[in-house]
């Protein structure tokens, strides 16, 4: 195809569709529109698109995890590794779901999201995209995508991100399809796509050249329209809608509140000064690794105590800011800390329901219902079982909550491991979690003078905890262990859970029923199953191991493991210490030394 030349004109009009949640104002979009003109002369706007069939060939692996399908970027480097993909999708939705349509692409600005954005982009006007919606440089939080085709009314989109697995050219590299609702693709559709990754033969894809994604504006080819939107205005305006910003902002301005984020050189570096510090005033030195890098700072963009070494090193040390928090590659988990004092994401989650309705406008008329991944610890079933609303156990996978909460039976939900949400959009949201908090300390904070001693982090768990009881929980992480060795460990426990019987005693532990999770979904009837091995003990303790589906190499085991306790005098105690006799057991149960080799966790929660 000819070289372009491109030049701008503004556009005399434009139309948005109003956002689903509580906002009537609009905004206008980017005023420009850019004609694209050959060296033959100015093209015509209605010219059709040349569309090239390229041929191809299946190839191995493509089946995707709970979070869309996640290698080694160079397994996606490879030739036609991730177009085949991205065509077997388009394979496998009815026509009307995309011809003509609008679909989202955005991502965490790991390596290799600008090759990838390009081949998205004109694979998408190959088989009848419309109009793609990209986040500038190709950034978008994947909260932001689905706030994005919520607000604008899309018909999907397309987010490129590992999560919080490492990033650069010896890491990982991942994508994954969201619908119009916003929440992932569930599993009758990602079965699909992985069926045809089997059996496709060619490739449509779009004759155009690349589309500079580093400024705002409408590039159009054809019938094809690609603009390029700013990353946070939409988000920004849905969290304005969702939390009260001045309670908010009357905290992070008082003399004796002292707050820090790290971005962990990840997507939410994009969104942490536009919204902590220009909308609600926080000192710009709150932020931490606040610049996206395309290898994170060659750092592990995980929010948790093992690799968010500089905040927890912060918060833990001397003279700690009052609040810290953190985020993921893609923005969509978060880490909470107080002063010296770690708030675990199963407590978190139970915490932000039972203050909900006070302390966050959008609640104000109190919540649908609430829910967890099964792993989760039951913190949040005694906030549901005291406030009097439907409760929902789940398996991993955030797609989970989605039906429940299009059809109106969920508000607020999560996962242990640092996912944490609601209704507002269809994915976990770390910077949500982080202003829920924020309105939490906020409202609890409103009368205090200065000087004043401030409710803290700790004091709101302890409260909490008197109210509830304390469910102590831990997670041990045992990441890249040999995929065979894995397996026979988990069909070791399916031999013992088979033979099990309610009575056995495991140590002084009776055990109550011994399973391997499934779930049929309240909602459209469907039903999964080998969701994780549970042994459920009379006193409400758990063991849970499940394979995670969440890594690029080998086999992730992770140990789950959960005590409650009702003696407020016990309240205080180390996790790891009031939870040993149970890790002992599950370590002895599981014989997990004896078939990995692993003798510790590579991360423990």
């Amino acid at each position: 195809m000819a070289s372009h030349a491109l030049r701008l004109r503004p556009l005399l009009s434009t139309v948005r569709p109003t956002p689903p949640l509580a906002a009537a104002r609009r905004r206008p979009a980017p005023a420009f529109l850019v004609v694209r003109s050959s060296s033959a002369g100015a093209a015509s706007a209605a010219q059709a698109l040349k569309i090239k069939s390229i041929p191809t060939k299946p190839v191995e692996g493509q089946k995707t995890g709970t979070s869309g399908l996640r290698k080694k970027v160079k397994v996606f480097q490879q030739e036609n590794y991730l177009a085949n993909w991205i065509q077997a999708l388009f394979n496998s939705l009815p026509p009307e779901d995309y011809v003509g349509g609008t679909l989202v692409l955005g991502g965490d600005g790991r390596y290799f999201n600008k090759e990838a954005a390009q081949i998205i982009i004109k694979i998408a006007a190959g088989n009848g995209v419309g109009k793609i919606l990209v986040g500038r440089n190709g950034l978008l939080s994947t909260p932001a995508v689905s706030a994005v085709i919520r607000r604008r009314e899309a018909n999907g989109g397309f987010i490129m991100s590992a999560s919080h697995n490492p990033g650069g050219p010896d890491n990982d590299w991942g994508i994954k399809f969201n619908y119009s609702s916003g929440q992932p693709a569930p599993e009758t559709i990602t079965d699909q796509i992985y069926g045809n990754t089997l059996s496709i033969s060619e490739i449509k894809t779009a004759d155009i050249p690349d589309v500079d994604l580093s400024s705002l504006g409408v590039v159009s080819d054809g019938d094809f329209t690609v603009e390029v939107i700013d990353p946070v205005s939409d988000y920004l305006e849905l969290m304005e809608n969702v939390f009260d910003f001045q309670l908010i902002k009357d905290l992070l301005s008082r003399p004796d509140f002292r707050f820090i984020f790290d971005a962990m050189h990840a997507v939410t570096g994009a969104y942490a000064e536009p919204i902590f510090v220009k909308k609600l005033g926080a000192d710009p030195d709150c932020i931490l690794n606040g610049v996206p890098l395309e290898d994170f700072g060659n750092g592990h963009p995980d929010p948790n105590l093992t690799y968010a070494k500089e905040l927890v090193f912060t918060m833990f040390g001397s003279h700690a800011p009052d609040f810290g928090a953190a985020s993921d590659g893609d923005g969509d988990r978060n880490m909470i800390l107080g002063e010296r004092f770690f708030v675990t994401p199963s407590d978190s989650v139970a915490i932000i329901a039972a203050n909900a309705q006070a302390a966050i406008p959008y609640f104000q008329s109190g919540t649908k219902g609430l829910a967890r991944s099964m792993p989760t610890s039951g913190a949040l079933d005694r906030v549901a079982e005291k406030l009097n609303v439907p409760f929902f156990e789940v398996p991993t996978g955030w797609k989970f909550f989605g039906n429940l909460m299009d059809a109106g039976k969920l508000s607020v939900c999560g996962e242990e491991s640092f996912g944490t949400g609601s209704d507002h959009i269809r994915e976990k949201d770390g910077i949500w979690a982080v202003l829920a908090w924020l309105s939490i300390l906020a409202y609890r904070n409103k009368d205090k003078k200065v000087g004043e001693r401030l409710v803290s982090v700790e004091d709101v768990a302890m409260e909490h905890w008197a109210t509830y009881g304390r469910n102590f929980f831990s997670r041990y992480d045992y990441e890249e262990c040999e995929s065979d060795s894995a397996n026979k460990m988990m069909e070791h426990l399916r031999d013992v859970i088979a033979n099990s019987k309610p009575g056995e005693k495991y140590g002084n532990y009776t055990l109550q029923f011994a399973d391997d999770f499934s779930y049929t979904d309240p909602v459209d009837g469907s039903t999964v199953s080998k969701q994780g091995l549970r042994f459920v003990f009379t006193d409400g303790s758990r063991i849970i191991f499940r394979l995670s589906g969440t890594g690029s190499a080998g086999a992730t085991i992770r140990l789950y493991i959960e005590q409650f306790e009702s003696d407020t005098s016990k309240h205080g105690l180390d996790a790891q210490i009031a939870l040993k006799p149970l890790i002992d057991l599950a370590l002895s149960v599981s014989k997990l030394k004896g078939f990995t080799g692993r003798d510790k966790p590579t991360v423990i929660t």
